[in-house]
């Protein structure tokens, strides 16, 4: 199938923004047609405080990651089938008028409030591709706070190179947990070993305890001695990185704009 100029120039450009971007966490898969990009942080705020910001996503989504340029604009509705959708402001200027739009992000599958969300849509890019993505995000009590599991799992065809786009996504969703965190009050913690198995929500009314709303198990093995204290926010992948903090996230023109130049871009 003949490859498009716009895909490729769009496919380069990330590739170079991942490339240049040591500070991204590695993700925990990636296949033919799918990735995993699971993040972890741990806050100062109690879980109702963690919960009532994750579902304000005004007050920390980063606004170069939006549509319309300005995260005041987004709202999620935390109960089944609710949105987490944006609005698009209309334009009445000399000149130029547009009417109100919209977009949705994603649509809550899971609301388990202080607990567990889990959306589904795809993010960015994705969104102009066939593929299905689910966010899950838990929330639990650990010794040092809260702590925050961020795992989103896209599979599904795409016109984009996975290994490409994945990390250019995984960026991404770092840079999201990090302002969410920054909002909280990021807790310092020692690099430790690779954490257990992605969180996953609560299932039914009979098993109202998450399966990994604590957090997981513990990390296998132990810290060594010589272990360093990371600089907060700690974003941990399964599988540990060099750096694992997101300081500088791609682009939003670059990673999350879309295929054709012609089209809209976020």
């Amino acid at each position: 199938m003949p490859v498009s100029p716009n895909l490729c120039r769009s496919v380069m450009a990330v590739a170079a923004l991942s490339l240049a971007s040591p500070a991204a966490a590695e993700l925990t898969r990636v296949t033919d047609d799918g990735f995993v990009s699971r993040h972890e942080v741990v806050v100062e705020a109690s879980p109702k405080d963690a919960w009532l910001a994750l579902i304000a996503p005004a007050g920390w989504w980063r606004s170069e990651h939006t549509w319309s340029g300005d995260a005041a604009n987004l709202t999620l509705t935390p109960q089944a089938g609710g949105c987490f959708c944006e609005t698009i402001p209309e334009v009445d200027e000399p000149g130029r008028f547009t009417l109100q739009g919209s977009v949705e992000h994603m649509r809550v599958i899971q609301a388990y409030p202080e607990t567990a969300l889990r959306m589904q849509g795809a993010l960015g890019p994705l969104q102009s591709e066939p593929v299905t993505g689910i966010l899950t995000i838990t929330i639990s009590t650990v010794e040092q706070g809260t702590r925050i599991v961020w795992e989103y799992n896209v599979g599904g065809t795409m016109r984009y190179e996975v290994p490409v786009i994945s990390k250019a996504v995984d960026g991404v969703m770092g840079a999201q947990l990090t302002a969410l965190a920054d909002l909280l009050g990021p807790v310092a913690m020692p690099d430790a070993a690779p954490a257990s198995d992605p969180a996953e929500g609560p299932v039914s009314s009979e098993d109202p305890a998450p399966a990994g709303a604590d957090g997981g198990a513990e990390a296998e093995g132990k810290t060594t001695e010589a272990a360093k204290t990371t600089a907060v926010p700690v974003i941990r992948s399964r599988i540990p990185a060099p750096s694992a903090v997101v300081d500088k996230p791609a682009s939003v023109d670059d990673a999350f704009g879309d295929l054709e130049d012609s089209q809209p871009r976020a």
